[in-house]
């Protein structure tokens, strides 16, 4: 079945609030002439599929993703799913966390489970229009709760919202069209970030052959052993990095002003804003609880989070050849492995490492750059045409589910030509 895309003849003032004007000849209707929610208890000492919701990837058999959370001791007492249900997260079907299940199974009552009443819905449709953006605003406003974290989208008020009716047969060329669709486009994105694992990949092996080796290839130079991954050369120091650094845990240091925000820095960047402030230079981050051992910079003036550790440099080492060579020492493996993983300052100073002279630091640094400003662009168009690709899904998504464009059969075109 081929698909094109027109727009339809006729419009209509929308009722409800998903868009101004619908094709003229969908109808609207609550949720609630739609769909009831199902709440069919599983039986004690039950075996069926605990199935879970991932606002990212929609209904998954636990069993397939239980590193990302506990499993239930019980489910005896959770809800029951057929295929086709739509799996709602009251407290975080704002963000868009519903997706339909392709499943039989159970999941937890945290969940509200919607089942068609009618056989003329296709869920696969309504499951697509409660994650769009618009579909966002809507749950949002008709949620309760005194803040975010709190918010609740219960059935009485989501059963309430007038959603678009498009014929059956309708419903079901859209949800054919973006699962097509979407397809099409995460084979793409998949792809890219195939390709982009392979830049970064190489871009990893330049620098860390740079900085634990050097940048001469000369026969004649001579090579330490050492207790790093390669030899050095043996006019390199071997230190500990106490020598060259000092580290201190964040939120030490900070000022307070008047006039605007500032970054707070964690371990993978920015995480927030505040109106204090450190000083005024470049410094090297670790992560030191959570995101143990990764490695990001604060520019400007910023605070850091207690999270992670702040490296300032003595005048013997570069600031960019000690961010290349904490980034390529890998420093999780020296974190302790308690449920909360921790990496303290004072094991990160007593590492032992290869430092070569200041000048032959600025060359190798130089030597990266010039290596890898062509992979870092290639990965900043992989990145940028990712983005665009995830945009054009959700306005294709939107413009299908609330009538912008006409999904139409080729079928269809050939009967009307005939």
């Amino acid at each position: 079945m081929k698909l094109h895309l027109n727009t339809y003849e006729d419009y209509k003032q929308s009722e409800g609030e998903w868009e101004d004007k619908v094709p003229f000849e969908w109808q609207e209707k609550r949720v609630k002439d739609l769909f009831r929610m199902i709440t069919q208890t599983a039986p004690a000492n039950n075996d069926y599929e605990l199935l879970s919701l991932y606002a990212s990837i929609g209904v998954r058999p636990r069993k397939d993703l239980e590193a990302r959370g506990n499993k239930a001791s019980s489910t005896d007492g959770y809800w029951m799913v057929k295929k086709n249900d739509i799996v709602v997260n009251k407290l975080l079907a704002w963000m868009g966390s519903v997706g339909l299940s392709e499943y039989d199974g159970v999941t937890s009552p945290a969940y509200d489970v919607l089942r068609q009443i009618k056989t003329d819905i296709e869920p696969r449709y309504y499951a697509y229009l409660f994650r769009t953006e618009i579909a966002k605003k809507i749950f949002r406003k008709n949620s309760r709760g005194i803040m975010d974290m709190r918010l609740r989208l219960y059935f009485d008020k989501l059963g309430a919202i007038t959603v678009p009716v498009p014929p059956y047969e309708t419903q079901y060329k859209i949800a054919d069209y973006i699962d097509l669709r979407s397809s099409q486009i995460d084979k793409k994105i998949e792809l890219l970030i195939k390709k982009e694992i392979l830049y970064r990949n190489l871009r990893k092996s330049i620098i860390r052959q740079a900085i634990l080796t050097g940048i001469n290839d000369s026969k004649d130079i001579a090579y330490k052993d050492s207790i790093e991954p390669q030899n050095f050369p043996e006019h390199w120091k071997l230190i500990r990095l106490k020598d060259v650094i000092k580290v201190r845990s964040g939120d030490t240091g900070i000022q307070k002003t008047e006039n605007g925000l500032y970054p707070i820095y964690g371990a993978n960047g920015v995480i927030g804003t505040t109106n204090f402030y450190n000083q005024t230079k470049n410094t090297i981050l670790i992560g030191r609880v959570g995101s143990c051992g990764e490695i990001t910079e604060a520019k400007g003036k910023y605070v850091v989070s207690d999270n992670a550790l702040i490296v300032t440099l003595h005048k013997c080492v570069s600031h960019d050849f000690m961010l290349y060579k904490l980034t390529s020492m890998n420093l999780e493996q020296y974190s302790n492995k308690n449920a909360q993983p921790l990496l303290t300052g004072s094991t990160i100073k007593n590492l032992i490492t290869s430092i070569p002279p200041l000048q032959e630091q600025l060359d190798i640094n130089e030597y990266i750059y010039k290596k890898t400003i062509i992979i870092d662009r290639a990965i900043d168009g992989i990145i940028s045409y990712i983005k665009k690709l995830k945009e054009l899904r959700i306005a294709m998504i939107n413009d299908a589910v609330t009538g912008k464009i006409k999904v139409v059969d080729e079928r269809d075109k050939k009967g009307q030509a005939a």
